[in-house]
Formats: C-alpha cells, sequence, structure tokens
C-alpha cells in the first residue's frame, strides 16, 4: 500500500503565513545545508584516510560534533517562516473544529512563546560567545590542530535572534488571517 498521498496532503505545523524574513532565513538554510554536505564528505574522508592509508583526520569528530549545533540554528527560521517547526497539533486540531478564533488566539500565543524562548536563549548564549571571544577560546589539541569556539557560539546567538525575529513576523499576518466556519483553517 502506498502512503505517498498521506505524506502529501501534511499540513504544515503552524499556518502558512508570510514572513518577510523569509529571504534570509533561506539563505541561512542554505548555508547550513551546504555545511551538512561538507561535513559528510569530510566524514567519508576521514573514514577512507583512517581505513584504507591509516591517516585519519585529526579533529574530524570535534569538529562534527561543534557543527551539529550550528546547523541546527541556521536552519531554526526557515522552519519558522515555513511553518514546519515540529510541534504536536492534534490538540490544536481538535480546538480550531470547535473554536476557530480560540485556535487563531493559541498561534499568537505560540508565537509569542516562541520568541520569548529564543530570544532567552540569545541571551544566555551571548556571554559564552562574548568569552569565548576575549579568551580566544578553541577546542583541539594546541600543536596539532585548534579550532576557534567563537564562530560556533555566535550562529547559535545569530540564529536565535533570528528565529525570535521569525516567530515575531508571524504575528501580524496570524492575526490577519480569517478562519471558516468551525474548521480552523485559513479561508
Amino acid at each position: 500500500m502506498n502512503n505517498e498521498s498521506d505524506l502529501a496532503a501534511e499540513l504544515p505545523a503552524t499556518p502558512p503565513v508570510k514572513n518577510p524574513l523569509l529571504g534570509p532565513a533561506n539563505v541561512l538554510a542554505a548555508v547550513g545545508t551546504v555545511w551538512i554536505f561538507g561535513l559528510m564528505m569530510l566524514v567519508v574522508a576521514d573514514v577512507l584516510g583512517r581505513n584504507f592509508f591509516d591517516a585519519p583526520i585529526t579533529g574530524v569528530s570535534e569538529f562534527a560534533a561543534r557543527s551539529v549545533a550550528s546547523i541546527v540554528f541556521l536552519q531554526l527560521a526557515a522552519a519558522i517562516c515555513t511553518g514546519r517547526m515540529t510541534r504536536s497539533d492534534f490538540l490544536l486540531r481538535l480546538i480550531g473544529r470547535r473554536s476557530p478564533s480560540a485556535l487563531k488566539a493559541i498561534e499568537v500565543l505560540n508565537v509569542v512563546v516562541g520568541a520569548l524562548l529564543f530570544l532567552a536563549l540569545a541571551a544566555i548564549a551571548w556571554p559564552e560567545f562574548s568569552a569565548a571571544l576575549q579568551a580566544a577560546e578553541y577546542f583541539g589539541v594546541q600543536g596539532v590542530y585548534t579550532v576557534p569556539t567563537w564562530p560556533f557560539r555566535l550562529l547559535i546567538v545569530v540564529g536565535s535572534v533570528l528565529a525570535a525575529l521569525a516567530y515575531l513576523a508571524c504575528i501580524p499576518a496570524l492575526l490577519r488571517l480569517r478562519t471558516g466556519p468551525a474548521k480552523g483553517v485559513p479561508v
């Protein structure tokens, strides 16, 4: 049995709204995607070097570990702008069938809370970034390889701020949405 039609009919987590940050968010997401590809090639080269030439690439595992969080934060804003941020919407669908206006209020509350959480995360990550930059913090083994940590920490701050702004930019469009009678879907 083919489930492709079920996957194609799946709705985004939040109603799609026009978001002015979609362009910059897509650029950062594309950078994250290219980073994933480059990281994948680096890991493959390390595995091949390790297994066939007994010459692994030093620091690949450490770089990959730092990269994962950076890539996630590069792609967060695009997920928010396109309504693809992961969440459970079973209860929302039930509420939307009974009261479209309640669903709209919950959607607005969701984006406000999301923005506040990402702003808090940026505020928490900023001192870490500042300290790493001032102390010239690095990871790796001195004399073998070192990579500064501040660019990775900066990407967390920038990604968090852009995610918060992407959430906030959703509010006007969510407030303008008209909902159909007892369906909870945009008309």
